[in-house]
């Protein structure tokens, strides 16, 4: 038998799916795993080419298969379907891998470390306690709504809300206990929030990227922090409008015949990046640099202001790549 060069693994919970290949590209195996048999099966192979979907628990294989020798590449699920055949299944789908990691052109995904992982996964946790607390914030404003008490949208106009539902006689008893019981919530959501910020906080400061990164007018500490833990490699971008493309901060184009269409931009992309982006765009148009800077004076004056936000994210971004790729803070003399 031929040996094998090259094999698309297709990641599941329990059921792994391998598709290998000689270097002539002739079938020599295809075979289910369990998890259990997925190491003691790549152990007794030859050091190969190992193609696997970027997913969420793709870094860790990658590195259990990397310390066993063998050359593990992550590719972005979206490049990976277009080798798929016809219908989709987990013996197609490691067979497209296994096309799809052998193509010269091919992108691929940097591998994180567990160091890197885990911040990146701080990030995610941190998101997923603002959207709980946003929807408590919904919940409370609507039903206290319901009786005549109005608040704007935020978290501060709420503490107006609290405070009229610590009045006995404000709300019929059942709802207030509810309601309550909501607020107790809000508390505890705000308490851990607090709590993964003063982590990011002081990741921040041991990290010399995102000590560099804040350095950029509209970049925090979180924003900062999630760069650097996300944005590994910066370096494999040529240039810094494909960073800002690979962040989705441009036109999404519809071509043909030598006609371009340019529509809005292409949300493609690590979006929790974007939205950090948009945001600190928002806070430096909000800040004395738009009334001084000749470019954001411009903008605002010709551009809706989300579209401006949006502008001066990607050229925020393409900053953040200069930054990363010259390993220099951001000079404060150089306007944005």
């Amino acid at each position: 038998m031929s040996e094998i060069t090259t094999i698309g693994l297709d990641l599941a919970k329990r059921v792994f799916q391998v598709h290998a290949v000689d270097g002539g590209g002739a079938v020599i195996l295809r075979r289910q795993l369990k998890r259990r048999q997925v190491e003691g099966f790549f152990a007794k192979l030859p050091r190969c080419l190992v193609g696997v979907e970027a997913c969420g628990t793709a870094p860790h294989w990658a590195r259990r298969l990397g310390a066993l020798g063998h050359d593990v590449r992550l590719i972005p699920p979206a490049y990976a379907k277009a080798y798929v055949r016809r219908n989709k299944t987990d013996p197609a789908d490691a067979e497209a891998i296994c096309e799809a990691v052998s193509r010269p052109s091919m992108r691929f995904v940097p591998i994180k470390s567990e160091a890197e992982q885990a911040i990146a996964s701080v990030h995610r946790v941190r998101d997923r306690l603002i959207g709980q607390r946003t929807m408590l914030l919904n919940a409370l404003r609507a039903q206290m709504a319901e009786f005549g008490m109005v608040a704007a949208t935020g978290p501060g106009p709420v503490r107006e809300l609290v405070v009229r539902l610590s009045e006995p006689d404000s709300l019929p008893a059942m709802l207030r206990e509810a309601l309550l019981g909501l607020v107790r919530l809000l508390d505890a959501l705000g308490r851990e929030i607090a709590a993964v910020d003063q982590q990011l906080l002081a990741w921040h400061r041991d990290s010399e990227v995102s000590r560099r990164l804040s350095s950029i007018p509209g970049l925090g500490p979180i924003t900062s922090s999630a760069l650097a833990a996300r944005v590994l490699q910066a370096e494999r971008f040529r240039r810094a409008r494909d960073f800002a493309a690979w962040l989705g901060l441009v036109p999404r184009q519809h071509s043909s015949g030598g006609k371009i269409r340019l529509g809005a931009i292409s949300k493609k992309g690590d979006g929790y990046l974007r939205r950090l982006l948009v945001n600190g765009a928002q806070a430096v148009l909000n800040s004395k640099r738009a009334r001084t800077d000749p470019w954001i004076k411009r903008l605002i004056e010709h551009k809706p202001r989300l579209v401006a936000a949006v502008a001066l994210a990607n050229k925020l971004a393409r900053i953040v790549w200069a930054v990363m790729v010259g390993n220099t803070p951001f000079r404060a003399a150089a306007t944005i």
